[in-house]
């Protein structure tokens, strides 16, 4: 008895499992047809309201987010709360677009701007390579430079400017005299009192040679007194107080810098020496020796880059010499530029990138790039509303400087303080791209 009664559990045990197991593949094949059934139930749900999105009430929208409602709302996260934001009539989208339009460029004040030093160009699209590069220097603007040089002796009896000291047209420079400016000054008096007295004779009595050698006299001592660098008016009134005689005021004939100073307070200087010259530095030339290969690609008017030191600066060729010379085997060539703020000087080097037909865009240095929030180049764009971040493609960079593209014709880049507008664009969480 007690063998068939261990047999008879045994047997009782296998049942149940066998019945467990048979349950247990029941309720996935349950589990199994209900996710089919609230898939069915949804796409039901969804493709009608679809097909019903042309009343103009987007009921597409608000089924389908009541769908993802009913679908999210056992995953105890909130997301059901989240989903039904939208009142399916697109608030949502006009709240984005209203937020969107809300983005303005980076606004800073004087103040900012002058201690970031940010400064703005407008460059115009042209073509340039980056590896065609000639060395340079910088000279004066000879269209803008003065040298004042006495064609008599003078003594330097007072000075009234420092070496470097900018002047304005009419300023005085120094204070002249001797022995020489005495003598035609004199000489000036007496022939210009002689042909004034000519001039008022009749015709009957005095001749007309004599009244040419009067008037050719006078003009002559006048000549000789404008070789002094005395002025127009300076003249005019030592005729009226012939007393004055001995000395004269230099008078500075163009605004500029003082420069070549080599007069000294009681020297005698001999007639055609220059005593100093004046330089208007707001623009300059830069002086480039070129292979004959170089040259060929440059022509007068044509755009190029100057840059010296971490400044770039668009130029224009204005002349070639065509002629080689005889120890180097190079042509020289002329390029004017604007020199804002007097920042460069005649004497510096330069490099001096030239005109390639085969490259395009503009060339900018490194500190007018940085790196937006997603890692590419951007530049700073000064707009109406302020500074603006654009992505743009560098083509290829050298030495500093860097061929781009992407830019509009004649838009106004940030050359010098980019960084600091970058690191106020991630302080405000301005995003380019919106996002």
């Amino acid at each position: 008895m007690k063998t068939n009664n261990k047999k008879t559990v045994q047997t009782m045990m296998l049942n149940n499992s066998t019945a467990k197991s048979r349950l247990f593949d029941l309720n996935a094949i349950t589990r199994a047809m209900s996710f089919g059934f609230l898939m069915s139930l949804t796409t039901a749900l969804v493709l009608p309201a679809i097909a019903m999105a042309g009343d103009g009430h987007d009921h597409a929208a608000e089924e389908l987010v009541l769908v993802k409602a009913q679908v999210m709302q056992d995953d105890g996260h909130g997301h059901d709360e989240e989903a039904v934001k939208d009142d399916g009539h697109g608030h949502g989208a006009e709240e984005a677009k209203e937020a969107e339009e809300d983005v303005h460029g980076i606004e800073l004040t004087p103040a900012q701007l002058a201690l970031a030093k940010i400064e703005v160009a407008q460059l115009s699209e042209q073509t340039f390579s980056l590896e065609d590069v000639a060395t340079a220097t910088l000279v004066v603007d000879r269209d803008r430079t003065v040298t004042i040089a006495p064609q008599v002796d003078v003594r330097v009896l007072k000075r009234n400017v420092v070496p470097g000291q900018e002047v304005a047209q009419g300023d005085v420079l120094l204070t002249l005299g001797g022995v020489a400016v005495a003598q035609a000054q004199a000489d000036y008096i007496n022939a210009a009192a002689e042909w004034s007295r000519v001039k008022r004779m009749s015709a009957s009595a005095v001749s007309a040679s004599r009244r040419l050698q009067a008037q050719v006299d006078a003009e002559l001592k006048r000549a000789i007194l404008e070789a002094m660098k005395m002025t127009p008016m300076q003249i005019k009134a030592l005729a009226n107080a012939p007393e004055t005689i001995g000395s004269y005021q230099l008078i500075a004939p163009i605004s500029g810098r003082v420069q070549q100073d080599i007069a000294l307070l009681g020297q005698i200087v001999p007639a055609g020496t220059a005593l100093m010259q004046l330089t208007d530095e707001s623009h300059l030339w830069v002086e480039a020796e070129l292979t004959p290969t170089q040259a060929e690609k440059v022509s007068l008017g044509s755009k190029t880059v100057v840059k010296v030191g971490d400044k770039s600066i668009e130029g224009t060729i204005i002349g070639r010499s065509h002629e080689l010379d005889s120890v180097t085997r190079t042509e020289q060539i002329l390029v004017a530029f604007e020199n804002a703020g007097h920042v460069l000087h005649a004497g510096q080097f330069a490099e001096l990138y030239l005109p390639d037909a085969s490259q395009g865009g503009v060339i900018l240095p490194d500190s007018a790039l940085t790196r937006s929030s997603d890692g590419h180049w951007q530049v700073f764009i000064e707009g109406e509303e302020g500074f603006e971040a654009l992505e743009v493609e560098v083509v290829e960079r050298q030495r500093g400087m860097n061929l781009v593209r992407g830019l509009a014709k004649n838009a106004k880049v940030v050359v010098s303080g980019a960084f600091f507008l970058a690191s106020e664009q991630a302080k405000s969480g301005f995003d380019i791209h919106n996002h």
